[in-house]
């Protein structure tokens, strides 16, 4: 399960960092025409990326015991969305052995 979850957030990672860089080489996150930002699917889109942004941001501040790592965690999951989302997973599964359990990965650690 580990091994399939890794190639899975690691094909999201790179998936989301390549479009993203070749987005902001083409065009300013600052430039987009208010005939976009003000259709109403663009912000709804926006509110239910951000509600999803915070809901995974709940998990990881469940899994995370230091405070300092948790304002980390949300302010690069605010900033960088799925990036930062596929980062962590990714961090977090190279830290538990292939033969890890579901409940290794979702719940805290008995040590924290």
């Amino acid at each position: 399960m580990v091994l399939s979850l890794r190639m899975l957030f690691s094909i999201i990672f790179l998936s989301m960092l390549a479009v993203t860089i070749r987005a902001s080489t083409m065009e300013s996150l600052f430039n987009i025409p208010a005939v976009v930002t003000n259709d109403p699917w663009f912000i709804a889109t926006l509110f239910d990326a951000y509600a999803g942004f915070l809901t995974f941001y709940a998990w990881v501040f469940y899994k995370t015991p230091k405070i300092w790592a948790r304002i980390a965690w949300l302010v690069a999951i605010l900033l960088l969305g799925n990036v930062a989302m596929s980062f962590y997973m990714l961090w977090l599964l190279f830290r538990l052995p292939a033969n890890a359990s579901p409940q290794e990965i979702l719940l805290r650690s008995s040590k924290d």
